[in-house]
Parts: structure tokens; sequence; C-alpha cells
């Protein structure tokens, strides 16, 4: 689907995807609970980690799935994604458009 303006991301400039890419980056950086993948058994080293999520006309992170490497990863994923804020909503010829975003993720298994 083709959009006029993207959604912004509280504290980002118009159209700036960089920005919201980092913002979601660091709330998640900063919600994510650490130790869950420490206690699972997983093998060390880089595990990746891929989140789906759609941003809906109200602003809200709506129908966001997870793919990882263990479903206690996953279920922490959608927690955190689900506390995103409020986001601007993206638009078509003037309307509110919902968009859906696809973002993967590196955890870090020591």
């Amino acid at each position: 689907m083709t959009i006029d303006k993207v959604p912004v991301f509280p504290g980002c400039e118009d159209g700036d995807k960089a920005c919201f890419s980092r913002m979601v980056q660091k709330h998640f950086v900063k919600n994510f609970d650490s130790k869950i993948p420490k206690t699972l058994g997983l093998s060390p080293g880089k595990k990746r980690v891929f989140i789906g999520f759609k941003i809906d006309k109200e602003g809200d992170v709506v129908d966001v799935i997870s793919r990882a490497p263990h479903p206690e990863i996953e279920k922490e994923v959608i927690r955190v994604m689900e506390t995103l804020p409020k986001i601007q909503p993206g638009e078509n010829k003037g309307k509110k458009v919902s968009v859906k975003y696809s973002i993967p993720f590196t955890l870090f298994v020591e």
C-alpha cells in the first residue's frame, strides 16, 4: 500500500523513518526482560527475533506477532511491543490508515 505520510513516533520529526526505528529499538531495549533468555537453556550466541505489528488508524500498536527461538521470548516481545506509546498514524490522501511494520532484532545469549 502506498501512503502519503508515514507514522510518526513521539519525539521524531514527520517522515523520519530512521528515528522511528531507533525509538522502537530504544523502547524495546529499555523494557525487554533480558533475564528471560538466560533462563531458557538456549545455546550461547546471537539469536534472531522477528517482530511484525501494525499501527492502526488511532495510532495504537496492534496485531503484534513474534518469531523467536523460544515461546517465552515471543511472549515477552509481544508484551513489550504492546507497551509502545501512542504513535501518530500514517495517512493516505488525507485519511488516517493502518500501516504494517516488521523489524528484526538480535538477542545475545551468554
